[in-house]
């Protein structure tokens, strides 16, 4: 009897496997928004604007805010399928250095967000186990190594492993959300209700609560890293943006509502830990470490994302001439390993230094620009390259593009005001990486 031949997963010409489909997808996509983010900012957000209706309605602007933006990256995702997220498309679109400069900064947010994440779970598994107090940084280190270790074992394992803890973060918000409903509410203490603020404060406090809501939302767009090796990016990158984009509003809204049933919004308001509250009210001494457990999950999915997105910056670059050749080599698992090694020793760096904190405040000026130049992008190749195939379109188209280049930009607007110390740090960031850049394209000569 002849044995039929085993069949080998397609490569894309770099070395990618193009084995990835809609599950991965919107797995990368909600594990890499929802993580320690989420816990903190409703008490920002009620701070702000201490009114129930208001709440609620700031997480939906937020959400529509990013649906505005997601026709964009969807059409450029499915009509540009490399990997390598943002810096992709400012490349072929604005050219060499602006796409550098996105490649750079977003590779350096994402080792530093994956660094301070891990911090975060050090901490929290200090609280659970008594005997690990004090060691949040060896723990760090650890979850940075083992997950990159898997990543190393290849693609196959990299996404079983965001698929895995990304439903269980998913059915662990779920079922919090469902236990706060069937609990009994908080009493509304004695002390007076906070003041909603009027007038230019009002507009103010809108303003600074938007910001907050949708900087929780970024990262919806984390299917674009990956686009050569899904295995049908003309559908696989929209749906997966749209069906991720959707899953994590429904998930915010329950979790808001949640809270708000559950909580007095005078409670909630400047909570920075408004979750764990209410999971005391709920369980009682052990609500505490069930909202540790939760959070834990949830920020084992984020940084396995980050991991996995993080590593084909550089190699996309790298195989464009803009970072070391060898930073292109893709093992037999279709992991860009040299990249993911760099990666990897970049956030265990941040960690063991404590600068994580100080790189993610001063990239947080680069967050709208991804988005600002991706949108540019949209426009800009509508108007170079008007017959190259869309198969994937943005509805609304300029509308939508428009409105959500508009926001992005006073988004960023008030971010540079109202962190003007950390925003000059980023543009001498700036300023400091053309003659870096010079250097690699020197070198590629």
């Amino acid at each position: 009897m002849t044995l039929a031949p085993t069949l080998e997963p397609r490569r894309s010409a770099t070395g990618l496997l193009r084995i990835l489909g809609l599950g991965f997808g919107l797995a990368v996509t909600v594990g890499n928004t929802i993580g320690a983010g989420i816990l903190r900012t409703p008490g920002d957000v009620a701070g702000y604007l201490p009114n129930a209706a208001l709440f609620l309605t700031i997480w939906i602007l937020g959400g529509l805010y990013a649906l505005l933006a997601a026709p964009s990256f969807a059409e450029l995702g499915s009509m540009l399928p490399r990997s390598g997220g943002h810096y992709v498309f400012t490349r072929h679109a604005l050219g060499e250095y602006p796409g550098f400069v996105i490649g750079w900064t977003d590779w350096l947010s994402n080792c530093g967000s994956s660094s301070a994440v891990a911090i975060v779970i050090g901490e929290y598994t200090g609280l659970l186990i008594p005997a690990m107090r004090g060691h949040a940084t060896a723990i760090a280190l650890t979850v940075i190594i083992v997950l990159g270790l898997l990543q190393w074992m290849g693609i196959r394992t990299g996404s079983r492993v965001q698929q895995v803890t990304t439903l269980l973060k998913a059915l662990a918000f779920i079922g919090f959300v469902g236990v706060c409903f069937l609990s009994k509410p908080a009493p509304v203490n004695s002390a007076p209700p906070a003041i909603l603020p009027v007038g230019t404060a009002l507009f103010t406090a809108v303003i600074l609560s938007l910001q907050a809501a949708i900087f929780s939302y970024d990262g919806w767009a984390g299917i674009i890293y990956f686009s050569e090796e899904t295995t049908t990016p003309d559908h696989d990158i929209p749906r997966s943006i749209f069906g991720g984009l959707a899953s994590i509003i429904a998930i915010y809204l329950l979790l808001d509502a949640a809270l708000i049933y559950i909580l007095p919004i005078s409670q909630i308001a400047g909570d920075k830990l408004a979750l764990a509250t209410a999971a005391k009210h709920v369980w009682g001494q052990h609500g505490d470490t069930i909202i540790q457990v939760i959070m834990i999950v949830s920020m084992l999915s984020a940084i396995n994302a980050y991991l996995l997105m993080m590593c084909r910056i550089p190699f996309a670059m790298s195989r464009d001439g803009l970072f070391p050749k060898n930073a292109s080599h893709v093992n037999a698992g279709g992991t860009p390993d040299v990249a993911l090694l760099i990666s990897t020793a970049a956030a265990v760096a941040f960690i063991a230094t404590g600068t994580f904190n100080q790189v993610v405040a001063v990239l947080a000026f680069f967050f709208c620009c991804n988005y600002i130049l991706g949108l540019i992008s949209v426009i800009i190749l509508r108007k170079r390259e008007p017959e190259r195939a869309r198969a994937y379109r943005a509805w609304g188209y300029p509308w939508t593009t428009a409105i959500a280049l508009f926001a992005y930009v006073t988004f960023l607007i008030g971010a540079v005001l109202s962190d003007v110390r950390n925003s000059i740090y980023s543009l001498l960031l700036l300023a400091f990486s053309y003659p870096v850049f010079r250097v690699f394209t020197f070198i590629k000569k």
